[in-house]
């Protein structure tokens, strides 16, 4: 509705400004102060108010009468009337935007957008497969998560996949140290029992050998080590099934971990696929013939001048060896050959790579308009930056399992507070728990803009009363509740299906509201629908910028919407039945946008807490 209703003030205003000669390239549309009997404005006066030669209200009245006989005459679905606020054009719905948003709302799937016949590919996560992951990296596979969720309620074909780093440095030197030392050299025992943090006291064993030992060792570690670089590159399936017996059990343990956020991938590719298949090769023959390739420092270069960026691009060593780059570009143009986007989300500090990358891609002829990127910036505790490579990290898991554990103390201390009749067991508070603690974790991550670097605190993730994570979950608990109370009391609420008073997933239909919207005559009532129609133009914008804290940040509004709603429009006890079932019907689509919105964010969206 929300779209539709912009759509026709878009053509409202652009007829108006024809109608007066003017420019129709900037409209100046905008949502108003929430305290504004509006759902959009536009501030094009103060644009054209030099033009005109007159102040900026009166632009506006004059902008006002013309659009006014533009409603007139086309008679809109939903744009009603304009009004003017000193110098801003104020568009006011009709009562039909409000009755077709509450038809819409009881959808369960409510905000996803129609199939765009699109395919896109988000890489996300990729960490190199040599230990646990670590909290500084959790950004990435908590935002590439939900960047994929977005594009993917927007109505795109969406595959996730996580770019495997199988062939570098990294990967043959813990082949070597895994193939060498025995439990019995290992200083330490497991953090975990799992096997990433079993094997990566190998990585880390092999590193510390590789600065301590005495030369001639090194130097005989160095020659075993660029053998397996070498093996690689010569396409010896003995060096693959070394090296995979390495990544691969390294890799079921982080994959463990992350499925814990959750974050699913459909397909890990790997780098050696491109090695394999000679498309590598194929790409380092054609960058050399390139009048960019220079020979300088015993390697093949690009220089990229042209696109703006300084540093070279080095693509082939002097032993012939292919670099990561190298690799990834083959691995891009297979992805362009597949997919129509692919979507990217890298750390900070590959930002000059990415850009080497593009400028690469295009030189080759690519269509580099298909790549996109999103760069973010780490995460940290308190206590400071972590690293993997001598294990002094704070390992995501250990930030998940203390997230559970504070969320399990919070939830516990406000059991005796709680306001449903319903008896938590030990099982229902453990399920509570993680739906609080890991939403609070990721919630908070995915809420901020990601190239702001983040701190990460407890206190603020895990408030229930701010505006966090918990805040949002308990309106979509609150809105269980009531509807159970409904279905307790035999009330059935009009247009929804009885699993829809359940909280299932399943919940919901098609069907119309058979109540009537006019009667929802209540300022916070009509506020609240305005933000459920809202919701398919949010994960519309946030799908085109690649941007979900946006939906993160109406989650919080909706969340104040329902709870002002809450607070002064008794549901259940409402004057009549006719204004109970509409507020009840308004109850259903706040749960179903409620639940839908966390679950773009990866959240969770709990029946009680």
């Amino acid at each position: 509705m929300f779209r539709q209703f912009r759509s026709e003030v878009e053509a409202a205003l652009s007829a108006a400004l024809s109608d007066l000669d003017l420019p129709t390239d900037d409209l100046g549309i905008e949502e108003p102060p929430a305290d504004t009997d509006a759902t959009l404005a536009s501030s094009t006066s103060f644009r054209l108010a030099g033009e005109l030669g007159d102040a900026p209200p009166q632009v506006a009245g004059r902008l006002a009468e013309a659009v006014s006989e533009t409603i007139d005459a086309e008679a809109y679905d939903y744009l009603a009337a304009v009004e003017t606020a000193g110098p801003y054009l104020n568009f006011r719905t009709t009562d039909a935007y409000l009755a077709d948003t509450l038809a819409a709302g009881i959808d369960a799937d409510y905000g996803a957008l129609a199939d765009r016949d699109t395919s896109v590919v988000v890489e996300h996560t990729s960490a190199n497969p040599t230990g646990p992951v670590h909290v500084g990296r959790a950004r990435n596979p908590i935002v590439g998560d939900a960047v994929a969720n977005v594009v993917d309620m927007a109505g795109y074909d969406v595959d996730r996949h996580y770019y495997v780093n199988d062939a570098g440095r990294q990967m043959a030197v813990f082949t070597w140290a895994y193939e060498t030392f025995d439990e019995s050299d290992l200083e330490d025992s497991p953090a975990r029992d799992r096997i990433e943090y079993d094997l990566v006291r190998y990585y880390r064993k092999g590193n510390s050998y590789l600065e301590e030992a005495a030369p001639e060792a090194v130097e005989t570690a160095e020659d075993e080590i660029q053998s397996i670089l070498q093996g690689l590159e010569d396409g010896d399936e003995e060096t693959y099934e070394r090296v995979g017996e390495v990544v691969d059990q390294v890799l079921s343990g982080m994959r463990e971990c992350l499925a814990r956020l959750p974050a699913d991938f459909d397909e890990f590719v790997k780098e050696t696929r491109f090695m394999r298949d000679g498309s590598t090769d194929e790409i380092a023959d054609r960058l050399t013939e390139t009048d960019q390739a220079v020979y300088e420092e015993d390697a093949w270069q690009l220089e990229l001048d042209e696109w703006g960026i300084d540093k070279n691009l080095v693509f082939l060593r002097s032993d012939g060896t292919s670099l990561y780059t190298t690799r990834d570009l083959a691995h891009h143009e297979w992805k362009f050959d597949n997919y129509d986007r692919a979507v990217t989300v890298l750390g900070e500090d590959h930002k000059l790579q990415a850009d080497q990358l593009n400028a690469t891609l295009d030189l080759l002829g690519n269509d580099v308009d298909q790549l996109e990127n999103v760069i973010y910036s780490y995460v940290n505790l308190p206590e400071g930056k972590m690293s993997t490579r001598r294990g002094t990290g704070v390992m995501l898991d250990d930030l998940l399992d203390e997230a559970i554990d504070r969320a399990r103390e919070e939830v516990e201390t406000r059991l005796d507070d709680r306001i449903r009749d319903d008896d938590l067991d030990e099982s229902d508070v453990e399920r509570i728990a993680h739906q609080v603690g890991i939403g609070a974790v990721r919630y908070d991550i995915v809420s901020k803009q990601p190239a702001k670097a983040i701190t990460f605190e407890w206190d603020r993730a895990l408030d229930f009363e701010a505006q966090s994570a918990p805040y949002v979950q308990y309106v979509h608990a609150r809105c269980c509740g009531i509807l159970q109370e409904a279905a307790a009391a035999d009330v059935s609420v009009p247009g929804v299906t009885a699993d829809a008073t359940t909280g299932s997933d399943d919940a919901g239909g098609t069907a119309s509201v058979d109540v009537n919207a006019d009667v929802l005559e209540t300022a916070e009532a009509r506020a609240l629908l305005r933000e459920i129609a809202r919701f398919p133009a949010v994960i519309e914008e946030a799908a085109d910028e690649l941007k979900p804290h946006i939906v993160a940040t109406y989650t919080r509004e909706i969340a104040d919407a329902y709870n002002s709603f809450y607070r002064e429009c008794p549901v259940l006890s409402a004057s009549s039945p006719e204004l109970r079932d509409a507020r009840l019907a308004i109850v259903a689509a706040s749960k179903h946008t409620v639940a839908n919105a966390l679950g773009v964010l990866g959240v969770e969206a709990p029946e009680s807490m």
